[in-house]
């Protein structure tokens, strides 16, 4: 039994990472189950083994890759090295996770955002991506704590955090940026520790 699950989730993964690139290039509405199924070499029918709709597929892309993000948040939190070190190592690892996985940022640009539509149910403000938003809660929490970052609204903290890196991340997909976006961490880093600590 334990076998069968861990097989069924290895093939949601893959569905996922296939349905991330289609969506990402095409759009979740130019793209159909028979787009995903075929590029996945699986029949639709067995597709509905996993997933009951496109819209349920698009909303677990959304906590899956709120997951992973939310991880790697943990992992920098729980590390024994100064509150302005771990904001300088999230940023860098950011922007590494998009590079590494462009579909994912491309997701969240090109559906996630744009078609708010098909995240209604079970997936409104910040239920799809709560792993994210739990794990950075916790880091200002810690970091205010220490005395090391100011006591502040989470809302605004969360934009200081989350906006450079999204800016970041969109200037690349322009083609603007003269350099690399990870040639910009340190600095993004530094704005952010400035912008969030204890004075």
């Amino acid at each position: 039994m334990l076998i069968k699950k861990r097989v069924k989730e290895k093939k949601k993964e893959e569905i996922i990472k296939v349905a991330l690139k289609l969506f990402a290039e095409k759009g979740f509405y130019n793209t159909t189950i028979p787009d995903i199924a075929e590029a996945l070499g699986m029949s639709v029918g067995n597709f509905y083994n996993y997933f009951e709709s496109k819209e349920e597929l698009a909303k677990y892309i959304m906590q899956y890759s709120s997951n992973i993000l939310g991880e790697e948040i943990r992992k920098i939190s729980e590390m024994d090295i100064s509150t302005r070190e771990k904001i300088l190592l999230l940023v860098r690892r950011f922007i590494e996770i998009a590079e590494e996985k462009p579909e994912l940022i491309e997701y969240f640009l090109r559906v996630f955002l744009s078609n708010r539509e098909v995240f209604k149910e079970g997936c409104e403000g910040f239920l799809c991506v709560s792993d994210v938003v739990t794990e950075l809660m916790l880091f200002f929490e810690d970091g205010a704590r220490k005395g090391d970052l100011r006591q502040q609204d989470f809302f605004p903290a969360f934009v200081t955090v989350m906006g450079p890196l999204g800016g970041i991340v969109f200037l690349k997909g322009e083609n603007v940026l003269p350099k690399r976006p990870i040639e910009y961490a340190e600095e993004i880093g530094e704005n952010i520790w400035r912008a969030l600590k204890k004075d």
